[in-house]
């Protein structure tokens, strides 16, 4: 689908240097990279709703539970000598799901509607993306080399996903789109970024980072479709079911897909 590729990173300091040459933290961005994020996006939704909404501990305390359990995985990955799949991918669901319910918090909870929560998480994305160039030169995520350059990059992800979660609410519940309409619609510019990454010299990283983001909400509205009431556009299916068959499915995918560290295409240029 689309490779992150962007301009060779400075030189970094002796504290930072890279673990080794070529080194990489993240898997090559190729079409099972992309099959397995949006999964792991609809398994964060339906995985968030079941401890805030089926267990009932609300979102306040599923986003505590769930940041625990981020902040512990995060740190094992940055700590990692090498590029483990599922590792790497247990990272990713946690920040999918702790972005599931602090995006519920954060527009629900706190009052401020889709929209202010959409407007507030944006900021903080743009904040995340803004700190990351102004530390390292560079936000692409083509090669993650060093402990800093992974730490930011982890931090953007989590806000990508808490974003993408609000898009996606927004579309289906203020746009009137539905959750099979919003599926649509992010799936609609999925494609598009696509057509311009093939078709146009756009930055790669910036529409790396907008194909990312737009899996999320993607994600989301899959997620919500699958088990929120046949009354309000669902199929009303029980949430811990869903979860685990999303999570047999990333683990099969995760076994039958080569699985690389990423030097992807563009990665020098």
């Amino acid at each position: 689908m689309i490779a992150a590729t962007g301009s060779p990173a400075a030189v970094p300091a002796p504290a930072e240097a890279a673990r080794s040459p070529g080194f990489g933290k993240v898997p090559e961005i190729v079409l099972s990279f992309w099959i397995i994020k949006i999964a792991a996006t609809t398994l964060g939704e339906t995985g968030g709703d079941a401890f805030s909404m089926s267990l009932n501990l609300g979102y306040l305390v599923s986003t505590a539970i769930f940041a625990v359990a981020f902040i512990a995985i995060a740190i094992v990955q940055v700590r990692a000598q090498r590029f483990r799949p599922f590792l790497y991918w247990s990272v990713v669901v946690a920040s999918t799901t702790v972005g599931t319910t602090l995006a519920d918090f954060a527009t629900r909870s706190l009052g401020i509607g889709y929209l202010g929560g959409s407007l507030l998480l944006l900021a903080l994305l743009l904040a995340s993306l803004a700190t990351w160039w102004l530390a390292t030169g560079s936000i692409s995520a083509a090669r993650i080399e060093t402990p800093k350059v992974e730490a930011f990059y982890w931090v953007t992800i989590l806000f990508s996903q808490t974003l993408g979660t609000a898009l996606g609410d927004f579309a289906a519940d203020s746009g009137g789109l539905g959750y099979a309409g919003g599926a649509l619609l992010f799936g609609a510019g999925l494609v598009v970024i696509c057509l311009l990454y093939k078709l146009t010299d756009l930055s790669r990283v910036g529409l790396f980072w907008a194909a990312f983001i737009l899996t999320r909400p993607l994600g989301a509205t899959v997620g919500d479709f699958l088990d929120k009431p046949v009354a309000h556009g669902g199929l009303a299916l029980d949430r811990f079911s869903a979860s685990a068959v999303l999570a047999a499915f990333i683990v099969a995918c995760i076994m039958i897909f080569p699985q690389r560290a990423g030097d992807h295409p563009g990665a020098s240029r």
